[in-house]
């Protein structure tokens, strides 16, 4: 699916998380996220602007110095930004209180909003998934995490019935295995 705009939001998701790498790991540049992101929500149907807002969903949030909601809007359209606003956590925040707030979120986001959100846990769960599963120590992992496992694993299931009621798709439902095969492995 090519096109000028998301050619575009891969370009400013490349420059914008420049420099800046996945969660414990020193070679996995962060960008490798929003564009799985984008990839999930392809492959579930999403249309144009929803792919460039899975590309751009945390360039706001982790790159305030070069990037708002309204340079979003002028770059990319209001449909694109007001998607990512659904998204954006208030970093000033603790840790609880900014997962909290993502799980009450859910029931007043755009339905564009929540397949974002769907698809940005699918990775984040599918990675940690993945990393428990090929790590003995599972307890490095863990300690990767500002909530631990107990908080992060709640907090990650809240989130996800949350999504899954209110969506109700086939990426929810992925969403809800892989929430699901995570508590099996860690456990």
């Amino acid at each position: 699916m090519f096109s000028a705009g998301i050619e575009r939001a891969i370009h400013v998701s490349i420059a914008a998380h420049a420099g800046q790498k996945r969660k414990g790991s020193v070679d996995t540049p962060y960008v490798v996220h929003p564009i799985h992101v984008a990839l999930l929500l392809a492959r579930h149907g999403a249309d144009e602007e929803l792919v460039q807002a899975g590309l751009l969903h945390d360039v706001v949030e982790d790159c305030p110095d070069q990037w708002n909601l309204a340079r979003i809007a002028e770059e990319f359209g209001p449909r694109v930004a007001a998607i990512v606003g659904d998204l954006t956590e208030d970093k000033s925040k603790t840790w609880e209180e900014r997962k909290r707030w993502a799980v009450e979120h859910v029931a007043h986001m755009s339905t564009e909003g929540a397949m974002v959100k769907a698809a940005d846990k699918l990775h984040n769960l599918s990675a940690l998934l993945e990393e428990l599963s090929t790590n003995a120590d599972h307890s490095a992992v863990w300690a990767k995490f500002k909530g631990g496992r107990e908080r992060t694993l709640a907090m990650s299931g809240e989130l996800v019935d949350a999504l899954h009621a209110r969506l109700g798709s086939t990426l929810s439902a992925e969403l809800a295995r892989t929430m699901q095969a995570l508590l099996d492995v860690a456990r």
